[in-house]
C-alpha cells in the first residue's frame, strides 16, 4: 500500500500563505523590539529635561551641557562595530539583553553625577553600553524579513523615536515637579525612574527573542523552510551583485557616504531632540507644560513618518522621498529661526522633527539593499557609528552657538545648513543599489572566485 504524504507537510507555502506568515512574524517580533527602542531613545534624550534643573545644580553652562551630553555618541562610535560583530557570534537574544541591562544600570548611575566631569563620564559609558543596539536590530531584521517586509519592520521600529517623546515628555515634565522623594532631586528621580524599564526589558529578552527562524518554536517546519529559503535566496542575490565580505563593506565608499548623510541627519535629530525642552522652556512655560508641548512635534512626526514610509514603499523613486525629507527639514528649521510667535515656532519645529523622522523611516532601506551577511553586520554598524557622531556634534554646536549668541536662531540656521548638506550629498550619490563597485578594486564587495 502506497503511503500518502499530507500536503501541508511536503508542499512549500504559496505566495499568499507566505505573505500571511510574514505578517504574523512581524506581529510577533516587532512590538517587543519597538518597546525596547522606546526605552532606549528615552534614556538617551531625557537629559534634555533633566537639564532644566540639573545644569544649575551641577554647574553646567550651555556649552558644557552640549559637550557632555554628546559624549554618549563617542562611546557609541568606538564600540559600535565590535558590538555588532559580537552579536553575530552570541546571537541577538543574549547580546541585546546584555546591552539593555548594562545601559539601564549606567543610566541610573548618571543620576548621581556631581559635576561636569562625572556627568560627561556617565554619558560616555552609557554610549559604550548601548553601542550596537540600533545596528544590531537592523541586522536582526535581515535574519527575519525579506525585502519590503524588512522596510515595514524598520519603519515600525523607528516609530519608537516619536513614541518615546510623546509619552516620555509629559512623564519627564511631571517628574521634574516631584521634589524630595527618597532624598532625591527631581532630575535624579527622572533619570532613575526612566532607566528601570531598560533593565526589566533586558531580562525579558532572554525569554522573548529568538535568534533565527530555524530556532522559533512557534513556526512549523514547513514555515521555517519557506522563510529560510526566501531569506537565503535574497541574500544570495545581494551577495552575487554586491558581495558580502566584511572587508569589502568597510572599504566601500558608498558606506562612508551613507554614514556622512546619516551624520547630517543626526546632527538635527539629536541636536533638536536634546535641546527641545529648553527651547520650549524659553518660550515662558512651566515644567509640566513643557513636557506636553515637547510631545507635539513627535505626535506630528509619528503620523508623518508612517504616511511618508508607506508612500515611499509604494513608489519606484525611493530616493526622492529620502532627499525631499531632508530638504523639508532644513526649510522648516530656517522658518523656526525667523518666527517669534510661540505657536508658529512650535509648528515649524514640528515640521522639522516630522521631516527628520520621515527621512529615517526611508533611509535605512538603502544600505540593506546592497549589504548582506558580514558586510551587513559591519556596514550597518559603520553607518550608524559614524552617523552617531552627529549626536555629539549637534548638541555641542547648538550649545556653543547658544552661549555665544544668547539666542537659538543661530543654532537653527547652523542645523538647517547641515541638513541641506546631507540632502545634496544624497542627491550626488544617487541610488547605491543600482551600481556595482569594480570587481577588481582592492577591498571590493565582490568576492574573489573560490579555487
Amino acid at each position: 500500500m502506497t503511503s500518502i504524504t499530507h500536503p501541508d507537510e511536503s508542499t512549500p507555502l504559496s505566495n499568499a500563505e507566505g505573505e500571511r506568515l510574514l505578517k504574523r512574524v512581524l506581529r510577533r517580533i516587532v512590538p517587543f523590539i519597538f518597546l525596547c527602542y522606546v526605552i532606549s531613545y528615552l534614556d538617551r534624550t531625557n537629559v534634555g529635561f533633566a537639564a532644566i534643573t540639573m545644569n544649575k545644580e551641577l554647574g553646567l553652562t550651555a556649552t558644557m551641557f552640549g559637550w557632555a551630553a554628546g559624549l554618549f555618541f563617542f562611546g557609541y562610535f568606538i564600540f559600535e562595530i565590535p558590538s555588532n560583530l559580537l552579536m553575530q557570534r552570541f546571537g541577538a537574544r543574549v547580546w541585546i539583553a546584555r546591552i539593555m541591562i548594562s545601559w539601564g544600570l549606567i543610566s541610573m548611575a548618571t543620576a548621581f553625577a556631581t559635576g561636569p566631569v562625572s556627568f560627561g563620564i556617565a554619558r560616555f559609558l552609557l554610549g559604550v553600553a548601548e553601542a550596537g543596539f540600533t545596528p544590531g536590530v537592523y541586522l536582526y531584521f535581515t535574519l527575519w524579513f525579506p525585502g519590503k517586509w524588512r522596510a515595514r519592520a524598520t519603519a515600525a521600529f523607528l516609530l519608537g523615536i516619536p513614541v518615546a517623546n510623546i509619552f516620555g515628555s509629559p512623564l519627564s515634565g511631571w517628574l521634574l515637579g516631584v521634589h524630595g522623594f527618597a532624598g532625591l532631586q527631581s532630575w535624579q528621580l527622572l533619570l532613575i525612574t526612566e532607566a528601570l524599564p531598560a533593565v526589566l526589558l533586558g531580562i525579558a529578552c532572554f525569554f522573548v527573542l529568538v535568534d533565527t527562524p530555524n530556532k522559533a518554536k512557534w513556526l512549523t517546519p514547513r514555515e521555517k523552510d519557506w522563510l529560510s529559503e526566501r531569506l537565503s535566496s535574497e541574500q544570495r542575490d545581494i551577495a552575487a551583485k554586491h558581495g558580502n565580505t566584511l572587508r569589502g563593506a568597510l572599504t566601500d565608499k558608498r558606506v562612508f557616504v551613507l554614514a556622512f548623510i546619516n551624520f547630517c541627519c543626526i546632527v538635527g535629530s539629536v541636536g533638536i531632540g536634546i535641546w527641545l525642552p529648553q527651547i520650549i522652556k524659553g518660550l515662558g512655560m512651566e515644567n509640566a507644560t513643557v513636557g506636553f508641548v515637547t510631545a507635539i512635534p513627535y505626535i506630528v512626526g509619528a503620523c508623518a513618518m508612517t504616511v511618508w514610509a508607506r508612500l515611499a514603499n509604494r513608489s519606484q523613486h525611493l530616493m526622492r522621498y529620502v532627499i525631499g525629507a531632508l530638504c523639508l527639514a532644513a526649510m522648516a528649521m530656517v522658518a523656526s529661526a525667523l518666527v517669534n510667535d510661540p505657536v508658529l515656532k512650535v509648528a515649524c519645529l514640528s515640521v522639522t522633527v516630522a521631516s527628520i523622522l520621515s527621512f529615517q523611516a526611508t533611509f535605512w532601506a538603502i544600505p540593506s539593499s546592497f549589504l548582506t551577511g558580514r558586510a551587513a553586520a559591519g556596514g550597518l554598524a559603520l553607518i550608524v557609528s559614524i552617523g552617531n557622531l552627529g549626536g555629539f556634534a549637534g548638541p555641542s554646536m547648538i550649545g556653543l552657538i547658544r552661549d555665544y549668541s544668547q539666542s537659538f536662531s543661530g543654532p537653527f540656521y547652523a542645523v538647517a545648513g547641515v541638513l541641506l548638506l546631507g540632502a545634496l550629498t544624497m542627491l550626488a550619490l544617487g541610488d547605491p543599489a543600482r551600481r556595482n563597485p569594480p570587481t577588481t578594486a582592492p577591498g571590493s564587495l565582490k568576492e574573489a572566485p573560490a579555487h
